[in-house]
């Protein structure tokens, strides 16, 4: 007779079966990590069009609510003969620049605003026609970001 002995270890089928499970589980979970990296916004690119766009919303709601007589045309990218809130709107650049229109060297990101009147629901006690909103798209490549603002006749 044979020795009855309890079974000890794993035997080399059952080690190669747990190893395909196991390598098929862990694929899976990569492709899923992937297919969410690719699809994902790159945060530095997120982080530049936003500061983009906050810092023209900024310069835009500093500016005259009345219309003002511009000095001259702006040239190129250039916002320095801008005095008013109604300048800004159409204005649409391939390239972002600063106020006297320097590029920033952000190649490939664009900027385009549009300023309309604001609906009065918005301002209780604003006479209409006394509140403009602000919309300022910053684009680059596939991806964009949008901005809005609104600048009353507070003055």
């Amino acid at each position: 007779m044979w020795n009855k002995r309890r079974q000890q270890g794993v035997t080399l089928v059952e080690l190669i079966i747990a190893m395909v499970i196991i390598g098929i589980s862990v694929a899976g979970v990569v492709q899923v990590f992937n297919l969410n990296t690719v699809a994902s916004a790159d945060p530095m690119i997120t982080k530049q069009m936003r500061a983009v766009a906050e810092s023209l919303m900024e310069e835009i709601q500093h500016q005259q609510f009345d219309a003002q007589a511009n000095t001259g045309a702006a040239a190129g990218c250039a916002r320095d003969t801008f005095n008013d809130v109604r300048d800004y709107h159409g204005y649409t650049q391939a390239n972002v620049c600063d106020i006297g229109g320097v590029s920033l060297g952000l190649s490939g990101m664009g900027v385009s605003v549009t300023v309309t009147n604001a609906a009065t629901s918005l301002f209780p006690g604003v006479p209409a026609g006394s509140a403009l909103q602000i919309q300022i798209t910053v684009t680059q490549g596939t991806q964009s970001f949008k901005l809005l603002g609104w600048r009353t006749d507070f003055g």
